[in-house]
C-alpha cells in the first residue's frame, strides 16, 4: 500500500507471534488484490477495464460498496475515482488496519495498537496517540488519550497537496491537517479524506454537525476543534 505497518500488543501470550505472521500475510494479500502501485492486481486489473468486479472478486466488491455509501453520505467528496482512476485507498487502508486488530483479538489480545502509514487502531488502554504538527517535523501538536480508539489524519505534511476536491480536480489546501477520532478507522479515515476536500470552514462544520470528533490545523498554525473533542 506504499505504506508501513506496526503493531504493539501490550498482552502478548503464546498465540501472538503467530497471529502476527498471519496479520502480515494477510495484509500483503490485500496489497497484492488493492495495491494501485500494482498493474496486476485486481484493482488495476478492474480499473482498466480488463475484468468486472464479479472476477475481482468477493471482497473488491464489498469494499467498492463501502466506498459507493461514503460517496452517497459526503456528498462526493469522498470517492474511490479521485482523479477519474479506480483507486480505494482512502478506504482499504484504515479496513486493512481494522483487520489487523480483529485478527489480534482473535488471538486472544484486548490491549494492541495497530499503525498503518499514521493511521491507528487500539484496542483497550488507556493509550497515547500523538498528533503529528504539520508545521514541524517530527513534532507533536495534540495528544488523544483514551479507550478503542481510531485516530487517522488527512493533511499535507508528508505527501504536499495530495487531497483533490472531487468536485473541481484541484488540490484541497485550506487545512494544513484534519485529524478524526472515533471508534472505527476504515469510517474515520474516510471521513477525513472527505472532510478535508471539503475544505474550510465546510468541512469542520460539516463533522460537527454528524458529532465527529474532530482537530483542525490551519495553513496558519491555528487550531479548531469540533465539540466533544476534549
Amino acid at each position: 500500500m506504499g505504506t508501513v505497518f506496526s503493531f504493539a500488543v501490550r498482552d502478548p501470550g503464546p498465540a501472538t507471534g503467530a497471529a502476527i505472521g498471519r496479520i502480515v500475510e494477510r495484509l500483503h494479500r490485500i496489497d497484492a488484490v488493492f495495491s494501485t502501485y500494482r498493474p496486476d492486481s485486481a484493482v488495476s486489473r478492474l480499473g482498466r477495464g480488463e475484468i468486472t468486479p464479479e472476477q475481482a472478486g468477493p471482497e473488491v466488491r464489498w469494499v467498492l460498496e463501502r466506498c459507493a455509501e461514503l460517496t452517497a453520505e459526503t456528498g462526493g467528496y469522498f470517492t474511490a475515482r479521485p482523479g477519474g482512476r479506480l483507486d480505494p485507498s482512502g478506504y482499504v487502508k484504515g479496513w486493512a488496519v481494522e483487520e489487523a486488530s480483529r485478527a489480534l483479538r482473535a488471538a486472544g489480545s484486548d490491549r494492541h495498537c495497530v499503525s498503518g502509514g499514521g493511521d491507528v487502531q487500539t484496542a483497550g488502554g488507556p493509550w497515547r496517540v500523538g498528533i503529528a504538527d504539520p508545521h514541524r517535523a517530527g513534532a507533536v501538536a495534540r495528544v488523544v488519550t483514551g479507550h478503542d480508539l481510531a485516530v487517522a489524519t488527512s493533511g499535507t505534511a508528508e505527501r504536499g497537496p495530495h487531497v483533490l476536491d472531487p468536485h473541481t480536480g484541484l488540490p484541497a489546501g485550506s487545512f494544513a491537517s484534519l485529524t478524526l477520532v472515533g471508534p472505527h478507522l476504515a469510517r474515520v479515515d474516510a471521513l477525513a479524506t472527505a472532510a478535508f476536500a471539503m475544505g474550510a470552514p465546510r468541512g469542520l462544520d460539516w463533522l460537527a454537525a454528524r458529532g465527529v470528533r474532530a482537530l483542525a490545523i490551519h495553513p496558519d498554525g491555528r487550531q479548531e476543534t469540533t465539540a466533544g473533542w476534549d
